[in-house]
């Protein structure tokens, strides 16, 4: 029997709970998930599709592969020309790289549903946060690279196998290519939204190109403290002030999160934020930012997952798991400042 290689494997499959599951690519599906939203219907959703019939798609598109020639995709504003293969802080190329794709369960429900939340894995990452729990993937590069056609072949993969959503899990630095692979998935007849899987780490005049393309953003609050930014992801000591702005672009944008009678995600905003030991991520100025800047009804997860990876036994502060305390501690300033739609 012939071997596959790590780059046939994942050109002619997915890679599914843990197993090799080979789909070949099927025709396009049809099927659109039934909602009810304020102002949209089955015809204009996802509302990527309304840019690609008036053309301003390929706009965004021509004008996010030109930032390649002097990259500022992210607030790192590095300056490479990465079509000529220079790099910078992330690491990455002009040409896609990508570590795997799935149908995920471990997601938020409203994106997971009953077939699960199509991720599509992107190796590197422009943050590089010591604490990082996919360093082989978002550090050390795992992955490889492929054309915008396949990545757009394997969004329609994904789609074909059931998943309710396109999640696009730290897209920033690719997003010319992704953009590039929506154009080409919608003749192939892409019809579930995306999901903007993303740090926070966002520049405004970049979220502003995704207005009208992104339905669901799912962004991670990680830090209110400069200090705090610098010292564990890579001297980003201007986190908290792109992170900021950054959301609240985001929630002009979409707004809260609404759902269909399937209680399966349509359109809004998801806001992560990760605990940190010691009070290192500023749990409390971050519930409070959400309260008095988005919305007392912002679906919010505060996840309690952490443990040290990476590098993280390096720096005291954060060698070590949260405390029952500690999570309890940051419901109860959830509960302080009136916000009321908490993931549990």
């Amino acid at each position: 029997m012939k071997k596959t290689s790590r780059r046939d494997f994942l050109n002619d499959s997915l890679i599914l709970m843990g197993t090799s599951l080979f789909l070949p690519l099927a025709a396009p599906s049809k099927r659109m998930t039934s909602f009810t939203i304020e102002g949209q219907n089955e015809k204009s959703y996802p509302s990527y599709l309304r840019l690609e019939k008036s053309g301003e798609l390929s706009k965004r598109a021509e004008e996010l592969r030109s930032i390649y020639e002097n990259c500022r995709l992210c607030p790192r504003d590095c300056r490479v020309n990465r079509i000529k293969g220079e790099t910078g802080k992330c690491q990455g190329t002009s040409r896609v790289k990508v570590s795997g794709a799935q149908a995920h369960f471990g997601e938020e429900a409203p994106l997971v549903g009953r077939r699960g939340s199509g991720t599509i894995f992107f190796s590197n990452c422009g943050l590089r946060c010591v604490f990082c729990q996919n360093y082989k993937i978002s550090i050390e590069g795992e992955g490889i690279e492929i054309s915008d056609q396949r990545l757009a072949e394997t969004m329609i993969k994904v789609q074909n196998i059931g998943c309710h959503n396109i999640n696009l899990v730290t897209p920033t630095h690719y997003l010319p290519n992704i953009i590039s692979a929506l154009q080409e998935a919608i003749p192939l007849g892409l019809r579930i939204p995306l999901v903007y899987n993303t740090s926070g780490y966002e520049r405004l005049e970049i979220l502003q190109l995704l207005d009208g393309i992104v339905d669901i953003y799912l962004p991670d609050c990680k830090y209110m403290d400069p200090v705090q930014a610098a010292r564990y992801s890579s001297e980003a000591f201007n986190y908290p002030y792109y992170a900021k702005i950054a959301l609240q672009e985001i929630f002009r944008q979409v707004g809260d999160l609404t759902v269909d009678n399937q209680g399966i995600a349509v359109k809004g905003l998801i806001l992560r934020h990760l605990i940190l030991p010691n009070r290192i991520a500023g749990t409390q100025k971050f519930l409070k930012f959400v309260a008095e800047n988005l919305s007392k009804t912002t679906y919010l997860n505060i996840m309690r997952q952490y443990r040290p990876e990476y590098k993280a036994f390096e720096y005291p502060d954060i060698a070590r798991r949260i405390t029952r305390n500690e999570y309890e501690e940051a419901l109860n300033w959830a509960e302080n400042y009136g916000l009321s739609r908490l993931d549990r």
